[in-house]
Order: structure tokens, then sequence, then C-alpha cells
């Protein structure tokens, strides 16, 4: 792939491919994962190592988050060359045991990218963080990934699901000191990219060059698209930031009225397979993961009196369990916009406002 450019304001310093910690530190350049052809220097044959990449495996951190019984069910695979795949993994990475101290230097690769709104990344401890999954929802449908960290939004419609989408896919090609995270993206519609972009005074072509989009036409090619993504972030290791928009809407076309009802919720076992496909892309390749998702009415709820209470994501416990981080947009008054952190691992719940305009997300 052709080398990716850096989407900087004119006149700033080449920013750093990596952010620098808190406390000021250099963090030394290397890259985060092992690609899957260093078990060749363990023993293992190049055709084993093709068929682990035929099956979405392309580092060694993914050889050790599969199980063995679906090693064992890629083709040409025997207990004997499972074995011997899983123990140089085990070489290569190491113990999976670390002190704290160990934990918190790795904590130091953890990538932040702003939202465009300084109010909302108060909320957020800074913005949405790689190594996990944030959510949000909304009744239509919104495709985006982000990194590492995976962050759900959901909301109605009009709440800007889809703007905060766009506003990070060019923030998260800025220098680090500017919210940014150096890095590509995939999400998204070309003429809202060049308008974000003048507003942070980026050309508006190199930042449609560092963004990398895929349409998802039905459940089944969604998933295929998503088991593709490993194989793009092994070969061009600039990507920070995944967005898929929307999580479910695909689902819900593919499954629908109460005659399907029962094949949906078998279904079930695919959606876990999605979120953990989406968790172990995050982690082996330190990327943000951002999902958009759609909401439904709650009957039970409508006497509740917190605002949204009768609006609830679709997907139901398998999202929220595997969401990092949850968050509920509504309408404010007149352009203003609300985002309600539900939950977060370290933050409390708590509202922070917004508003929409052509640069995308910004402070009220």
């Amino acid at each position: 792939m052709a080398p990716r450019r850096q989407a900087a304001p004119e006149g700033s310093m080449p920013p750093p491919s990596r952010p620098s910690s808190p406390g000021g530190e250099e963090i030394e350049e290397t890259p985060f994962f092992d690609n899957v052809d260093e078990l060749q220097q363990h023993g293992i044959n190049v055709q084993d190592i093709l068929k682990l990449k035929s099956a979405s495996i392309n580092t060694v951190s993914g050889v050790v988050m599969t199980t063995r019984r679906q090693l064992l069910k890629i083709k040409g695979m025997s207990e004997a060359k499972v074995e011997k795949i899983k123990e140089a993994a085990q070489k290569i990475t190491g113990s999976s045991f670390a002190t704290g101290i160990e934990v918190q230097d790795r904590r130091k690769r953890v990538l932040t990218i702003s939202t465009g709104s300084k109010s909302v990344d108060t909320i957020l401890g800074g913005g949405i963080m790689s190594q996990s999954i944030s959510e949000g929802s909304h009744p239509h449908r919104f495709f985006v990934f982000s990194i590492h960290c995976l962050k759900l939004v959901y909301g109605e419609f009009r709440t800007g699901k889809t703007q905060l989408a766009h506003t990070m896919s060019v923030i998260t090609q800025l220098p680090p000191e500017m919210g940014g995270a150096s890095g590509k993206v995939r999400t998204f519609r070309p003429d809202r990219i060049r308008s974000i972009a003048d507003r942070f005074g980026v050309d508006g072509n190199m930042a449609l060059e560092n963004i990398l989009y895929a349409r998802a036409f039905n459940s089944e090619h969604q998933m295929e698209l998503i088991s593709e993504c490993s194989m793009r972030f092994a070969e061009d290791k600039d990507f920070r930031l995944l967005i898929v928009d929307s999580i479910m809407a695909l689902f819900r076309v593919d499954f629908s009225g109460r005659g399907e009802l029962s094949e949906r919720q078998q279904k079930a076992g695919p959606w876990t397979c999605v979120m953990s496909k989406l968790t172990k892309l995050s982690e082996e390749f330190n990327i943000a993961v951002l999902i958009t998702n759609q909401v439904q009415s709650d009957p039970g709820a409508t006497m509740t009196f917190v605002a949204g209470g009768a609006l609830k994501p679709i997907g139901g416990h398998i999202l929220s369990h595997s969401s990092a981080t949850r968050m509920f947009l509504r309408k404010g008054r007149a352009e203003e916009r609300v985002a309600k952190l539900v939950d977060s691992p370290d933050r409390p719940e708590s509202e922070a406002s917004y508003k929409l305009d052509e640069g995308g997300w910004t402070d009220v």
C-alpha cells in the first residue's frame, strides 16, 4: 500500500507516530504487535502460516486469542500442528502475567482521540481511547470503526452519531497534541470530511486519502468485512480508528418480523462473534473502535422520568456487556445536543452539551 501522508496543519512540525506519555517520557518506536510471519522463526512452516492468514489470524497475539478448537476448524490443521503453533506463539509473547508497573507502562501506548467537543471529552476522560469499545445508538444506520476499546453510542435521529464518526475521522489524523492519533480511519461522506478538515486547517484531499471505506450489504457481508480488517491492519500499521455504522441495522433487515424472530434469536451467537472480533482487533492493533447503534421503544419504561427512558439500544445485554463505554445522545433545546455517559469502567455517569455545525461536533 502507498505510504500514508500526515494530515497536519500547514507549518506544523511532523508529529510523532505515537502520542507521548502523560509524564512527557519518550515511548520507544516499536511495532505494537508481532506479525504472524514471526512464527516461521520458531519452526512453523510457511504453508501453516498461510492457513492462519486465510482464517483472518494475522498476528501472534491473534493466535493466542484463538482457541485450539477454533484453530482445528481451519482446513489442514491437526492437533499436533495446533499445539506446535500455540507453543511458538507463547514463546514470542512471553508470560501473560505482569506486575502493576508493567501494566501501567503498557497503558502509555493507549491512544486518546478527541470527539471535537471539549465538554464531551471531559466526561470521557479525554476522548475515545484505544483498546476498548464505545457504543452509541440512534434510529438510523450508522457504521463506524474505532480503536482498541469498544465505544457504543446510541440515540435518536439527528443527535449527531454520524457527525461524530466523521469528526473523529479527521481528528484521528491530527497530531496527538491536537487531540488526534496520527493515523488512518475506516468510515463515511466525502463532502462532510472536507468541511470538517477545513475546520482544523487540514487539506481535504489528504484527509480523504487516509480514510478507507467499505459498505456492508447484509449481515454476513458485514462479518466478512470485519474479518478482512485484520489483514488490512496487519499490512498497514497506521490505522488508529475503526467505525461501524450501524452494528445492528443489517441484522434487523435480514431477520425482520415475528415470523423470523426465532431465527434472529439464534443469531445471537454471531452478534457475540462480531463483538468478540472487534474487541480482538482493538487489542491486537491498539486501535479505537467506535460503534453506532439504533434504538427502539421500551413500553415498560414510559412511566419513568428519565430523559430517553422510553428508548433503549438494539442488541440488549450482548452489546452492553461487550462495550467498555456507552453513551446516549439526545436532543436538547434548539441546536443543543446532550451526551450522557451511561456506562464507563473508570468514569462516573455524567452529561455534556454539544452542537453540530459545518465543522462537525463542537462546544455549545
